[in-house]
């Protein structure tokens, strides 16, 4: 066993490296200066990702983490060109999906990193998508994945009352 290689040793540590790859990725484009949106964006994906595997009876949840970030990154970047192995190349929106090619080829489960795609299409839809919508169609609910205001406070980007009540009115004006 010390000169095999243990392929599930290598897809944990590849899982860690994604996460801190695409969770900085995030954390340094989309999120800059967004530090509660990013928190709420782990936490949606943590208690959407735990709610389902109870269900399913899966105890390791971080690729499915991952590849929710994966998911939201590459929806973010879509024109971003990827290469897998040196010889396939790809789109960023691709990204998941290769990733779960890869897991499939060397035959793992994809149930996780199935759920993670499915929980990272869930907020890229609420934070990205249907804002967007709810504008257009004049809907009275704009932002749903809005971080609420302890949240911001923890995270050092809570602007105050009066400071929110003045860039509505700039907006309106």
């Amino acid at each position: 066993m010390s000169g095999s290689i243990n392929f599930q040793k290598i897809i944990i540590v590849s899982c860690f490296l994604g996460k801190v790859r695409y969770s900085r990725l995030l954390e340094d484009g989309e999120f800059r200066g967004r530090t509660a949106n990013y928190v709420l964006m782990l936490l949606f994906g943590i208690v959407c990702i735990s709610v389902v595997a109870s269900y399913l009876n899966v105890h390791f949840l971080g690729s499915a983490l991952t590849f929710m970030m994966a998911y939201v990154w590459g929806r973010l970047n879509e024109s971003v060109r990827m290469s897998f192995l040196g010889f396939l190349t790809f789109n960023a929106p691709y990204l998941p999906w290769v990733m779960l090619g890869f897991s499939v080829l060397i035959g793992n489960s994809i149930t996780m990193d199935i759920i993670g795609i499915c929980v990272g299409h869930m907020y890229y839809f609420l934070e990205f998508v249907y804002p967007v919508v709810a504008d257009i169609r004049d809907w009275r609910m704009k932002r749903v994945m809005e971080p609420p205001m302890v949240l911001q406070w923890m995270c050092g980007t809570f602007q105050g009352i009066e400071q929110v009540n003045l860039q509505a009115h700039e907006h309106a004006d």
